[in-house]
Formats: C-alpha cells, sequence, structure tokens
C-alpha cells in the first residue's frame, strides 16, 4: 500500500441501509436457495427486515427492468438473484449476457450498486454448488457486497 494515501473502505452495517431484491423464478429451486443466502447475510449485516424490497419476476432477462423501479424507491443497493442453465440452444448465452449487461448499466447509471447473484452454469450440480448453505452460496456473497459496496459510496460522499 503506498504511503500517505488513505484507503477508503465500506463497512457491512447495514443498519440504516435500504435494500431492494429482485429474484428470478425461473429454476426456482435454485433462486430460492440464493435468496435465503442473501437473506441470512443481510440479517448478520443488521439490515432491518422493513428496509428489504423483495421483487419477482418470470426470468432473468426481466431483472434490470425490475432493479430500476428499485431505483426510484431510493433502495441504497439492489441484489440482483438469478440462475440461467445452459441448455442445447445459444438461448443461455444471450439471456445471461443481456440480463448481466443490464445490471451493470443501471448500476454504472445511477450510482447504485447493483450487485450480481445471477448464476451462469452450464449444469443444475453447478448452480446447487453455488446456491447451497454455506459461504460459497453467490446470494450472501452479493448481498455482503451490496451492504460494502452502498457503505463505502456513502462514506466517499461524506468524506469529500
Amino acid at each position: 500500500m503506498p504511503e500517505n494515501i488513505e484507503r477508503i473502505t465500506g463497512k457491512l452495517d447495514g443498519r440504516k441501509l435500504r435494500i431492494g431484491i429482485v429474484v428470478s423464478r425461473w429454476n426456482r429451486e435454485i433462486t430460492d436457495d440464493l435468496l435465503r443466502g442473501a437473506l441470512r447475510a443481510l440479517e448478520v449485516c443488521s439490515v432491518p427486515r422493513e428496509n428489504i424490497k423483495l421483487l419477482e419476476v418470470p426470468g432473468a432477462m426481466e431483472i434490470p427492468i425490475a432493479a430500476s423501479v428499485l431505483i426510484s424507491e431510493r433502495v441504497d443497493a439492489i441484489i440482483a438473484i438469478g440462475c440461467v442453465i445452459k441448455g442445447e440452444t445459444a438461448h443461455f448465452d444471450h439471456v445471461g449476457r443481456t440480463a448481466l449487461d443490464g445490471i451493470a448499466r443501471l448500476s454504472m447509471r445511477t450510482g447504485i450498486p447493483v450487485t450480481c447473484a445471477i448464476l451462469t452454469t452450464y449444469d443444475t450440480d453447478q448452480a446447487r454448488a453455488r446456491s447451497g448453505l454455506d459461504d460459497d452460496n453467490a446470494g450472501s456473497q452479493a448481498a455482503l457486497a451490496a451492504v460494502e459496496v452502498a457503505n463505502l459510496i456513502d462514506s466517499f460522499r461524506q468524506d469529500f
């Protein structure tokens, strides 16, 4: 670390944060487990349940538009949850790329962190491995990132 440069980091204290979650029903067995992981992590970060707004959409393609609605609700961060598993056509590539590009553009345009728990896997076993009850749960990881980055942005704004 270079000397004389302040390092600003986000904290995992979610007591004052408003968090939006958009979850896809497609591959619900997986997305429900990702959602459980996200909610567990938000609880660990002390985000009040009443400060969590959950929107459910049919599939990953609808996540970006639903996330944009949450921006108007003045949330501090959004967690995008979905699961696209490769089939026999290129549909997997198009859906995954469109959803990921959409949430990235939304985050950059608004300055609101939109973290990603949209799995794009080759099979169900890979999806299950990323949605279990352990530290590899992508929903949990996305929730922790949402809290940390929201706090980082807030502290940066306060510091300057």
